[in-house]
C-alpha cells in the first residue's frame, strides 16, 4: 500500500489520478480529429444579399455532407464588399474570392471552373416583371408580340440574361449597377424589370417604401432554361470535387429537396393559382455541356 500511501501523502486520490488519465484521453482525440481533419478552410462567397440566400444555404448543405463523409474542415464567410458580378469573378480568379453562385454564360466558363448541376432546379429561368403599378392594365390588353416589341425591358449590364432577352427580340436597357434599376424603372426609363419568382417579392419589398407604385406585374412570365452553378477557380479541383459530392450526396438522401422546397413553396403556391401567360424563350447561350434544367420539383 505504499503506493496509496504515497497518493494521500501528496493529497492525490485515484479518482484525481482517473480524472486526470480522462482529460489526458480526450485531448489525445481531440489532437487525433484535428491532426486527421487538417487545418481549417475558409471559403469566401459571393454575391451576398437576401435574393442570395438560398445559395448559400445548399452550399452550406453541400459541405455538411463532405464534413461528415470525408472529415474536412471547411467554414463559410461572405464578400463583404460591394461589387459587381464581373468584379467578383476577377476577385475569384486572383483567390479572394473561393466561391461564385451565378448564372452560365460562355464568357463564365472560360473564366472559371463549373460545378454542373442546377442549384436553382430551373426556377430562376422563371420569370416574373415588376412595372409601375399604373401600367397593369395597358401590358394585360397586349398580346404576345406587342409585350415583346413596345416594352422596354431593364436588366444590369452583367447578368447573363441580357444576351437571352436580346436573341428574342426584346427590347433591353442597361445598367451598370443592380440599385440604378429601381429609380430608372420608377421614373419610366423603361417598362418592365425581369426577375426570379424568388427574388421579385422579396425586392419589392425591399424598395416599397422608395418606390410605392411599384408592382408586380399579373399576366405575364418568361421561362428559359437557365442553370445557377456554384463556381470556384480553374485550378481548384479539388474544392469543386468537394462541392460536387456534396450536392449530389444530397440530391440523393431528399435534403436538397427539402431545403428548395423550404425556401419557394409559397411562392410556388402563388404561382399555381395565377393564371399568368408564360412565353418560352430558347437560351443560345447554353452549352452542349450545360446541366438538365429539372423543372418537375416545382412546375409539371
Amino acid at each position: 500500500m505504499t503506493i496509496g500511501g504515497s497518493w494521500v501523502k501528496y493529497g492525490v486520490t485515484p479518482m484525481r489520478v482517473a480524472q486526470g488519465l480522462l482529460c489526458a484521453l480526450l485531448c489525445v482525440c481531440a489532437l487525433g480529429q484535428a491532426i486527421a481533419q487538417g487545418p481549417v478552410r475558409t471559403l469566401t462567397y459571393f454575391p451576398v444579399g437576401p435574393i442570395y440566400e438560398y445559395r448559400w444555404k445548399v452550399l452550406e448543405l453541400a459541405l455538411d455532407h463532405v464534413r461528415k463523409a470525408e472529415g474536412v474542415a471547411i467554414e463559410l464567410q461572405p464578400y463583404d464588399e460591394k461589387v459587381t458580378q464581373n468584379r467578383g469573378i476577377h476577385l475569384l480568379q486572383s483567390g479572394a474570392i473561393d466561391v461564385i453562385a451565378l448564372g452560365t454564360d460562355p464568357e463564365r466558363e472560360v473564366a472559371m471552373r463549373p460545378i454542373r448541376i442546377d442549384i436553382s432546379r430551373g426556377i430562376v429561368g422563371y420569370r416574373v416583371f415588376l412595372i409601375s403599378e399604373p401600367d397593369q392594365d395597358r401590358i394585360a390588353r397586349m398580346d404576345d408580340d406587342a409585350f415583346r416589341k413596345q416594352l422596354t425591358f431593364g436588366l444590369s449590364s452583367q447578368w447573363a440574361d441580357v444576351p437571352v432577352m436580346r436573341a428574342n427580340g426584346y427590347t433591353v436597357v442597361t445598367a451598370t449597377e443592380y440599385d440604378r434599376l429601381f429609380p430608372m424603372l420608377a421614373a419610366h426609363r423603361f417598362d418592365a424589370l425581369p426577375r426570379g419568382i424568388g427574388e421579385a417579392g422579396i425586392e419589392l419589398k425591399a424598395q416599397r417604401q422608395t418606390y410605392p407604385q411599384l408592382a408586380i406585374e399579373n399576366t405575364r412570365a418568361l421561362f428559359f432554361p437557365y442553370p445557377i452553378y456554384f463556381w470556384v477557380s480553374l485550378d481548384d479541383v479539388k474544392l469543386a470535387g468537394q462541392i460536387e459530392r456534396g450536392l449530389d450526396a444530397a440530391l440523393a438522401d431528399g435534403s436538397f429537396q427539402r431545403l428548395f422546397q423550404t425556401y419557394h413553396a409559397s411562392v410556388i403556391k402563388d404561382l399555381k393559382r395565377s393564371t399568368r401567360r408564360v412565353i418560352r424563350l430558347d437560351n443560345p447561350l447554353l452549352s452542349a455541356d450545360a446541366a438538365e434544367i429539372d423543372t418537375r420539383w416545382w412546375w409539371r
